[in-house]
């Protein structure tokens, strides 16, 4: 966030439209600053990104395409995996395609460097995306500009979609034949952030498109404020109903369907900054090599790949992990913990010897105090060759929170965000915010709150390397500090999966699974049919339903499913399964039949059901999730009772 040529102290001014840093906070704020100016000219090897050159709107809008996994727009290539995801783009995330492709193509035509395809040859005939009165740019697609279809969802002639043979994706997604029917259980962000003020309590819905709600809701309240002062602060309360397909974590889903759940998500948060007339604009990405070896300056996934020999489970690099636990043991009490430098010729030792024993674990841990631990642990994020959170989104979150609308819309951007991150960044911030809320929990004795450890964070988890003003770093810095507040205060939420990316996943699978059939008619029928799907109403809404062509072909009856259960005695049970049958039941069937031996009691403990295959790769279920209803869904599942992955 902070670029090294703009290290000394900016003047501060408090703004009105967002939570601005108050006057303790911005103390530590200066202070970190003068800590990160100190270590850059203590002999610290600096990393230089590479040359930036100027880019115009094409270029940024083919690493868009590329980023979204819609390369194939730009190299022409046919590919299923491009077209099965254009197939399931909703009316918003539609347009928003659109409209980065018509930038790209025209740009590319000006050049007249490449022929490029007609948007009908992509999406068929021209339709009308969503038009809002806020956004000039998306109420231009209408048809008032030329506009270039997407190659691979291809106009039919005459004949269906193969989409249509495809169950419709509904808008509402929890299972039920009501989509306002919920299951009681509930998931809410923790309490203790407020002292003695009761906030705003408000329930958030994961089962319809962020974007498509911004859109059906009126202007004049799209943009109700939410004004944050230190004294006052109490950050909305939110419940997450449980639906009957209950809730899932990043962890829960298997690494190719996060990869698609990435690329969802990323045209989702353009779709819903597009919503409120904002652009996602970004620079091209720094960059920055980051080191071969060592651990200062490692990018995440090489030091996950060198710990993954040591642990090939392992999901955050061993080094943080250590750290925390450094902390742990005997800092979470102290006062000013990530407030304090340390000893610099210590805190050089340290370092030089993580470097060059660490991962022939020949480092001595007994030696560091949590003091070192916690500056090594500052030092760490702020030397990754690019930040942990991308500091290229900044802008759009600054403008957003300018215009001052309700938490919860701040709080769906921000998810979106998070969904987007790579595997490595998702898991380690998930890790870090829960590190931090143990601080926090001892604020007490330690005298760390909320406010104190975003601002201190800010510039170690947000940066980048160019230049900036003054008062741009410090807008920078206001702004990184709020959403990081918002990820410790939502902790508990923000890193479950929106069900409506998750309904999507599955209707891509499935499409990619009708492409790979070659079917004679495959290559001209794949049409994409969401883009003039309005938002259905919850008493029109249907659930995915289990067509007869698509039953399972197997030895068992309709409605009842055969769990697997390797690694315990009983392996193996036919379940006949009703409304009421949820996947804890089933666990507890198994316990009950595996309850002879202390040993097969603690192992089925540890475990969980999951869904594998059919229109999913790997899905760990909720322990509340209703199974008939996930049946209906994915009939051609296996059901697998197993460890859960951990970090």
């Amino acid at each position: 966030m902070l670029s090294n040529e703009s290290l000394h102290s900016p003047a501060f001014t408090r703004s009105n439209s967002q939570a601005s840093i108050d006057s303790t906070s911005m103390e530590d704020f200066l202070r970190e600053i003068e800590n990160i100016k100190e270590n850059s000219m203590g002999g610290q090897e600096e990393q230089i990104p590479a040359e930036v050159k100027p880019v115009d709107e094409g270029e940024l809008e083919a690493e868009w395409l590329q980023d979204v996994g819609l390369s194939t727009l730009i190299s022409g290539d046919e590919e299923e995996d491009g077209k099965a995801l254009l197939s399931t783009l909703t009316r918003t995330q539609a347009a928003a395609v659109k409209k980065r492709y018509n930038t790209y193509t025209q740009t590319m035509r000006k050049k007249n460097k490449q022929s490029v395809r007609d948007v009908r040859d992509i999406f068929g005939v021209s339709e009308s995306p969503p038009s809002d009165p806020c956004d000039s740019h998306t109420a231009q697609l209408d048809g008032t500009q030329e506009e270039e279809e997407l190659p691979g969802v291809i106009k039919t002639s005459g004949s269906l979609s193969i989409l249509e043979t495809i169950p419709a994706l509904p808008v509402h997604s929890n299972g039920s034949s009501n989509p306002g029917q919920s299951v009681q259980n509930a998931v809410s962000d923790d309490n203790y952030l407020e002292k003695n003020i009761v906030p705003e309590t408000e329930e958030l819905s994961f089962e319809v498109s962020y974007s498509e709600m911004v859109t059906e809701v009126p202007k004049r309240n799209k943009f109700k404020k939410s004004d944050f002062k230190k004294e006052d602060y109490a950050l909305t309360k939110f419940i997450v109903q449980k639906t009957r397909f209950g809730l899932t974590e990043a962890g829960d889903l298997s690494a190719e369907d996060m990869k698609k759940i990435r690329h969802l998500s990323l045209i989702e948060l353009t779709a819903f900054f597009d919503a409120f007339g904002i652009q996602l604009k970004r620079n091209k990405t720094e960059k920055v090599k980051g080191r071969d070896n060592g651990i200062f300056g490692v990018p995440l996934t090489v030091l996950l790949d060198n710990d993954r020999k040591k642990d090939p489970g392992v999901k955050v690099p061993l080094v943080l992990q250590k750290f925390f636990e450094k902390v742990e043991e005997s800092g979470l009490e102290s006062e000013g913990i990530f407030r304090l430098s340390g000893c610099t010729a210590k805190v050089k030792q340290y370092r030089e010897e993580l470097d060059a024993k660490f991962n022939a674990d020949k480092f001595k841990w007994d030696r560091m105090c949590h003091r070192e631990a916690a500056v090594m642990l500052k030092a760490f994020f702020r030397e990754l060759p690019t930040s942990l959170f991308p500091v290229e989104y900044i802008p759009a979150f600054i403008t957003l929170m300018e215009r001052g609308p309700h938490i919860k819309v701040q709080f769906q951007a921000l998810h979106l965000m998070v969904m987007a991150l790579p595997d490595a960044n998702r898991d380690t911030a998930q890790v870090l915010m829960t590190f931090f809320n143990k601080v926090i929990a001892n604020e007490s004795k330690n005298r760390m709150s909320i406010w104190n450890i975003s601002t201190i964070m800010a510039p170690n988890l947000f940066f980048s390397r160019s230049k900036h003003s003054d008062y741009e770093e410090l807008q920078l810095a206001n702004t990184a500090a709020h959403i990081i507040r918002l990820m410790l205060k939502y902790q508990k939420i923000l890193w479950k999966v929106p069900s409506f990316l998750i309904m999507q996943v599955r209707r891509m699978n499935e499409a990619t699974m009708l492409l790979k059939k070659q079917l004679p008619s495959v290559k001209k029928l794949l049409r994409r049919k969401t883009i003039e799907r309005e938002v259905i109403s919850p008493k029109t809404s249907k659930v995915l339903q289990k067509s007869p062509s698509s039953r399972r072909m197997s030895d068992v009856p309709e409605g009842v499913i055969r769990v697997h259960a390797p690694l315990l005695s009983k392996v193996s049970m036919a379940i006949q399964l009703t409304s009421h049958t949820k996947a804890k039941d089933i666990l507890a069937k198994f316990q009950y039949e595996n309850s002879y031996g202390s040993s097969e009691c603690i192992k089925i403990q540890n475990q969980r059901l999951y869904e594998i295959g059919g229109n999913i790769g790997q899905h760990c279920l909720d322990p509340d999730a209703y199974i008939l209803d996930v049946y209906h869904v994915n009939p051609q599942a296996e059901w697998v009772i197993k460890p859960q992955s951990s970090f």
